[in-house]
This record gives structure tokens, C-alpha cells and sequence, in this order.
């Protein structure tokens, strides 16, 4: 079996889900000011947290998915 590389590993999903909520901030319509406001912190954050620079919390992932509608659940794999 292959070894996992965790940095890698980890770098790729957090890459991952970076792109998918810019595509959910582009799809609402919202500039990243306009997010950064609604959710209280500053465009940089929203910038990090959408180049993978930013390694945010569940309470991130929570707001995120209110003010840009979409949801996210745990799956087993396989």
C-alpha cells in the first residue's frame, strides 16, 4: 500500500474546496468585499481562504455555506 503524504494530502482538498467556493461566491454574484462584509472579516481572509492559503474552521465552512447557500456533509470512504 502507498504511503500518504498528510501535507500533500491535506493541500489538495483545501485546494479543492477553495476553488469550489469561489465558484459558489462567482455563481451568488458577490465580489470578495462584497462576502468579506456579510460575513465580518477582510477581503484578504476571503482571498486566502480561495487560493488554499487559509486553513478555516468548521464555523468558516458553516457561514460560508449559508451566505453562499450550499451545503457540505461527511462521507465515509471507500
Amino acid at each position: 500500500m502507498e504511503e500518504i503524504n498528510i501535507d500533500d494530502f491535506v493541500s489538495q482538498h483545501r485546494n479543492s474546496v477553495a476553488r469550489q467556493i469561489r465558484e459558489f461566491r462567482e455563481r451568488k454574484g458577490y465580489s470578495q468585499d462584497v462576502l468579506a462584509e456579510i460575513m465580518g472579516v477582510s477581503r484578504s481572509t476571503i482571498s486566502k481562504i480561495e487560493n488554499g492559503r487559509f486553513g478555516f474552521s468548521i464555523d468558516y465552512l458553516s457561514k460560508l455555506s449559508i451566505h453562499l447557500n450550499f451545503n457540505f456533509s461527511l462521507v465515509e470512504s471507500k
